[in-house]
């Protein structure tokens, strides 16, 4: 494998990581504390304008036509200066690469350019409920056909971007007949659907400039042809735009664990006990190399499971591991980071609280470790059949 980045991947990424250092690292603490929306949408609007909501689209929709590397790399550099961001910028893509795949064509020329351009300002993935988490195909929303409409009645919880999105995309089960999962099916919902209402946004312990809300549906009417794909063949869909969902978080997870190590990096090379500084003690030189290296490890398995699905080949198994990996190993870094700067590292006026705060998600959403291991281990065990 060539590790090299292509001219035009190392390109973006360093447009990316421009545009990370230059307008989000100065505000990402303000966001932090204020929320302030206006200043978060405004920031979306940029990175629309620059291609990075619609990474992996087609230019024919107004996407960039990147590919999954880029997605990761520019993911991980928007982490390295706001997690907020970075996160709405992952799902909204996500929801984009959901339509441009099995959306009809009609669907496709409508939306996708409305998610790329940044005329909708996110994307909402919803899935989750209070009662199918790790395990979606229990979800209890149900689609019901009267005439020309589909009625949508349930309620989706922990849903990102969901005050701001401009679509999405839902699903729900259309045939209670079937086996679990067998039944369920997509549509695409716009945010002024009659019958769909967003609650007031999550209290979160991190990541407080991205809203998490729930979404809820009642007698919510769409068109019928707001279904997206076929009938009651909606799971094998979000499971496999979850695997590349995982990809986005991983990169996430390690934009984040390098931020926090590279501040700690330099902290402990300017501040001095014992008469000389920190970095000369070799206990706290093996802790920063330790970490470094997982962090490298973890953006090897990102690149391989990102390169396996933009070569078209299975990928699901890489994309756990990576992401297991990455959110793990972030979030141990950030806690080595935090513990080498000392007491410091828990005083908010340092950086080092906000990210092992924003980091710690990364080990729950988009699949839990557990639910990565249990991936993991069915993918090893096919194999040997």
């Amino acid at each position: 494998m060539n590790f090299t980045l292509t001219e035009d991947q190392a390109m973006i990424q360093d447009m990316a990581k421009k545009f990370a250092q230059s307008e989000l690292a100065p505000v990402a603490d303000k966001l932090d504390k204020e929320g302030d929306r206006a200043l978060f949408l405004t920031n979306l609007k940029q990175l629309a304008e620059l291609g990075f909501m619609g990474l992996n689209i087609d230019e024919t929709y107004g996407g960039a036509n990147a590919g999954t590397i880029v997605f990761s790399l520019a993911v991980t550099e928007i982490a390295r200066a706001c997690a907020s961001t970075a996160v709405t910028m992952s799902v909204t893509n996500m929801v984009a690469e959901v339509i441009q795949a099995i959306a009809s064509e009609e669907q496709k020329s409508y939306y996708l350019p409305k998610l790329c351009s940044g005329e909708y300002a996110a994307g909402g993935f919803c899935l989750t409920e209070s009662t199918a988490g790790s395990d979606p195909s229990n979800m209890k929303t149900t689609a019901v056909l009267e005439g020309d409409e589909w009625v949508l009645n349930g309620a989706k919880q922990y849903i990102t971007s969901a005050e701001f999105a401009g679509v999405f995309v839902v699903w729900a089960v259309t045939d209670s007949s079937l086996p679990k999962g067998k039944g369920i099916s997509c549509f695409l919902v716009e945010k002024d659907a009659p019958g769909l209402s967003i609650s007031k946004a999550e209290h979160k312990m991190g990541q407080h400039a991205s809203s998490t809300n729930e979404v809820l549906f009642d007698n919510c009417r769409v068109p019928k042809n707001a279904l997206m794909g076929e009938l009651n063949q909606g799971f094998k869909i979000a499971v496999g735009e979850l695997a590349g969902g995982r990809i986005g978080i991983g990169s996430l997870a390690l934009g984040v664990g390098l931020a926090a190590m590279d501040y700690a990096r330099t902290y402990i090379t300017e501040r001095e006990q014992f008469g000389q500084p920190l970095s000369n003690f070799q206990g706290l030189q093996w802790m920063m190399a330790d970490a470094f290296t997982d962090l490298e490890a973890a953006r090897l398995l990102l690149m391989n499971a990102a390169d396996k699905k933009a070569k078209g080949l299975p990928f699901s198994k890489e994309a756990s591991m990576a992401k297991l990996f990455a959110s793990e190993k972030a979030n141990k870094a950030c806690y080595t980071a935090l513990q080498l700067l000392g007491g410091a590292g828990y005083i908010k006026e340092y950086p080092l609280e906000r990210y092992a705060r924003d980091v710690r998600i990364t080990s729950i959403y988009e699949g839990t470790s557990e639910i990565q291991r249990v991936i993991i281990a069915r993918e090893l065990l096919r194999e040997i059949v």
